[in-house]
This record gives C-alpha cells, sequence and structure tokens, in this order.
C-alpha cells in the first residue's frame, strides 16, 4: 500500500469508528460487530419475555384478577436494581412497561 492509500484508509476508519489507527479501528469493528449480535439476542429474549408476560397476563385477567401485579413488579424493580444499580430500574420499568397490556 502506498502512503497516500494507508493515509486514506486511516482516514476513513477514523471516520468511521473515531479510532486513529487502523489496528483500533479493526478492534472497534470487531466488538461493535459483537455488540450488534448481543443486541440481536437481546431483542429477542424481551420480545420471548413479552410473549411470556401476555400468557401470565391472560391466565391471571381470566382467573378474575388484574392484568398487573404491582408487587411483582417491585420485585422485578428489585432484581434489576440489586443487579444493575439506578439504570438497571430505569431498564426493568422500560421491560415492565413493553410487557403490559399486551393481551
Amino acid at each position: 500500500m502506498t502512503t497516500a492509500t494507508t493515509a486514506t484508509s486511516t482516514e476513513a476508519a477514523a471516520e468511521k469508528t473515531g479510532a486513529r489507527t487502523a489496528e483500533a479501528a479493526d478492534v472497534i469493528t470487531g466488538a461493535r460487530d459483537r455488540i450488534d449480535a448481543l443486541d440481536d439476542r437481546i431483542i429477542g429474549l424481551i420480545q420471548e419475555r413479552m410473549a411470556v408476560s401476555a400468557v401470565i397476563q391472560e391466565a391471571r385477567m381470566t382467573s378474575g384478577g388484574r392484568r398487573v401485579n404491582l408487587s411483582r413488579e417491585m420485585e422485578v424493580l428489585g432484581h434489576y436494581s440489586d443487579a444493575l444499580g439506578k439504570p438497571g430500574t430505569s431498564l426493568a420499568m422500560t421491560l415492565l412497561e413493553l410487557c403490559r397490556g399486551r393481551v
């Protein structure tokens, strides 16, 4: 590769990844690919959680209960908060919101 080509390649890597070297750009690109794969798995798990929650809500409502069980939601919030701190509480709230009222 010529010096001009290398410089252009490094500039392109920096623009795409924020890296200053081709080596760092390679590391970032590989890590981003892993993150994208993890995100796909997380989305799939959330969709699965939503489906299971719908089954629970349907069973609860069919038996004459309410759609939402607030004491259970508090358990979920506590679990996420214990594991992830304050951001875990926000994440749990989002999950609970996604899973409510889908019946």
